[in-house]
């Protein structure tokens, strides 16, 4: 009978438990959730690179420096690896979606003008690859040269929609029609580095140029693609000019200016989410005193004889653990935590005592760790 009692209490112990665990991996739970849905914004289309430059030397010596920038999406990390090079070499993004970084060439590296250069743009946990076309050297060119088995590829159209200004932050958007399954890329006059076109569809490359603050490009810049296939490669130049005919960039300047810089905005955003987060006190020995009196209490009025001493025992340090609970639940406090997409790609939470009042879509903005509706 006694022995019969026991196996009942530890059976109902057991089953109190593994009830007590499961609803305390609920919180978790729905914070992994909650933070899958806040990356799943940012990983949607996965990161892009557009373009990459270097600013070619006259030669390849120890204390050379080779500057390098990478273009694609912002709010991510950079980095590239030159083959023959002792170490990789970490871009800093210095504008939303440009990455910049110097390396220097030490006496142990083996780097010569035709030497790869990959870059890689991470966000989250996806990562965007691309191999630099220009050569490190000054006059050797680009790496692939029109040689290995295989017809050349066709350049059927190059296109462009021209803008009515050429000022920075203006858009160009590309098209180039041709040979499927290569690699396109064109290069403006008056800018560094070479622009990357997207394969869309089958045989269509297409993209667009965003114009930067130090380009110098001009109506009449020249603009050439080229488009590879295995190692050979065919290239077209642009046949009409970069900027309307009929504008007055004299006259639109004004208007343009304000219109790109209201573009992007570093410290504007929208409430993605807001999290209500409660974290419960500690139960002090109070709690489980008087819990643990009360269960002794309880449990003397079961059975008899050990039969009663053991309820006695099961109901104390039952009650003691149901006291430390109620306590926690008493001194349990919340606070809220609202997450803003920023409108460079990146993310930031804010934290409040009470409620804010914010709602997801709307607009804000981050001055100094504050959070401000944007008007």
């Amino acid at each position: 009978m006694y022995a019969h009692f026991l196996e009942n209490i530890i059976n109902i112990s057991r089953k109190l438990t593994a009830g007590t665990f499961a609803l305390l991996s609920l919180a978790p739970l729905a914070m992994l959730h909650q933070y899958a849905q806040a990356q799943q914004y940012n990983n949607a289309a996965g990161p892009r690179i557009d373009g990459f430059n270097v600013d070619e030397v006259r030669r390849l010596v120890p204390g050379a420096e080779l500057n390098f920038d990478l273009y694609g999406s912002p709010g991510g990390s950079a980095s590239l690896r030159i083959a023959g090079a002792q170490r990789n070499l970490n871009l800093a993004e210095v504008e939303p979606g440009q990455y910049s970084g110097t390396y220097t060439i030490s006496s142990r590296d083996k780097i010569t003008g035709r030497s790869a250069v990959t870059g890689n743009l991470r966000i989250g946990n996806q990562v965007a690859s691309a191999v630099l076309s220009e050569s490190l050297l000054v006059g050797v060119g680009q790496h692939s040269q029109n040689r290995g088995p295989g017809p050349a590829p066709q350049i059927s159209r190059f296109e462009v929609q021209p803008s009515a200004d050429l000022g920075g932050g203006s858009e160009l958007p590309f098209t180039l029609r041709g040979t499927p399954g290569g690699k396109a890329d064109l290069a403006i006059g008056g800018t560094k580095g070479r622009f990357f076109l997207q394969e869309v569809q089958s045989g269509e490359y297409t993209g667009t140029y965003t114009v930067k603050r130090s380009d110098r490009i001009s109506a009449n810049s020249p603009v050439t693609a080229n488009l590879q296939v295995g190692q050979r490669i065919t290239s077209a130049t642009l046949g009409r000019p970069l900027m309307l005919a009929n504008s007055a960039p004299a006259q639109l300047a004004a208007p343009v200016q304000q219109a790109r810089q209201q573009r992007i905005c570093n410290t504007c955003g929208v409430v993605e989410a807001v999290n209500q987060v409660d974290v419960k006190g500690d139960g002090s020995y109070l709690g489980t005193i008087g819990g643990g009196v009360v269960g002794a209490l309880l449990g003397s009025q079961v059975g008899s004889g050990n039969g009663r001493t053991a309820a006695e025992i099961a109901g104390a340090l039952g009650g003691a653990y149901a006291g430390r609970e109620v306590e926690k639940n008493t001194r349990k406090t919340a606070h809220f935590e609202v997450l803003v997409r920023l409108q460079n790609g990146g993310a930031q939470t804010v934290s409040f005592a009470a409620d804010p009042g914010y709602r997801v879509g709307e607009k804000v903005r981050l001055a100094d760790g504050t959070l401000t509706r944007d008007q």
